[in-house]
């Protein structure tokens, strides 16, 4: 692209980079918008206005078999007829290569001219040919990408960044920037966050009381004394007016047997 420019359009499959596979339900910003939200490279075309043209027939696709096996079969021979051994050796041998294939293999085009454009003046590469994640600042100014957290600095702008949705940028290098509304903020590594302290299992010491461990001349607690044995008591007897000695209630052996332990 940094030699001919951007092309009109790209003639692909349908492969999962270029277009969400397979076909699920949209959200509710996809139903706003009209459309499922376009992959990363979906987007890369997106911005850089190049026609993304899905194939859908066998010929196609046949076409990038044959581009494949030519590549796989006839330069596999190109470099062990080069004496290649190392990656550094098959690079050098792709530049006397490549032009002897296409002159060989290339179709001449319907119209002359060339289909390229190039890039718009105040087009940045390294703010178009990277990942881009939306993110919602959290309440202590800092966001989130994996394992990686950013602390945004406050600015004439705004002084605080608190639950503002912004744009996190993974570029090709590795490093990330923050835009919000197109404007790169100022970030620096945020601090470690403090671990959460939480309740142990366990009983707790209760308010205004001295925990033993707190005082190295503190005694053991002692033990808890048994408590005393309890002499054993004498059975109720019923009283002499009790509906049970009464007659007719029970046989008179029963009647009998209390007569006689009232006697005892």
């Amino acid at each position: 692209m940094a030699t001919h420019g951007r092309p009109l359009a790209l003639y692909h499959d349908r492969h999962g980079i270029f277009q969400p596979n397979p076909p699920r339900a949209w959200s509710v910003e996809e139903q706003l918008a009209g459309r499922p939200q376009p992959t990363q490279f979906g987007r890369l075309l997106e911005e850089l206005a190049i026609a993304s043209i899905a194939a859908c027939s066998p010929q196609a696709k046949g076409r990038v078999e044959r581009l494949f096996n030519t590549l796989q079969d006839r330069l596999t021979v190109e470099l062990r007829l080069a004496g290649t051994a190392s990656l550094e050796a098959a690079n050098r041998v792709l530049p006397t290569f490549l032009p002897k294939h296409n002159a060989r293999f290339r179709v001449p085009a319907t119209e002359p001219g060339s289909a390229y454009r190039p890039l718009d003046p105040g087009c940045r590469p390294e703010e178009v040919f990277c990942f881009k994640y939306q993110r919602t600042v959290a309440a202590d100014n800092t966001v989130r990408l994996g394992e990686h957290r950013l602390q945004l600095l406050p600015s004439r702008q705004r002084a605080s960044w608190a639950r503002a949705t912004v744009e996190i940028h993974e570029r090709l290098d590795g490093s990330l920037a923050v835009y919000y509304q197109g404007t790169r903020l100022a970030t620096q590594a945020a601090p470690l966050e403090a671990p959460a302290l939480r309740a142990r299992a366990g009983r707790s010491t209760a308010a205004g009381a001295r925990h033993p461990a707190a005082d190295n001349n503190a005694s053991p607690p002692r033990a808890a004394a048994p408590p005393p044995e309890q002499a054993p008591t004498a059975p109720r007897k019923p009283a002499p007016d009790h509906s049970w000695r009464q007659r007719g209630l029970f046989p008179q052996g029963v009647s009998q047997s209390l007569n006689a332990e009232d006697k005892g």
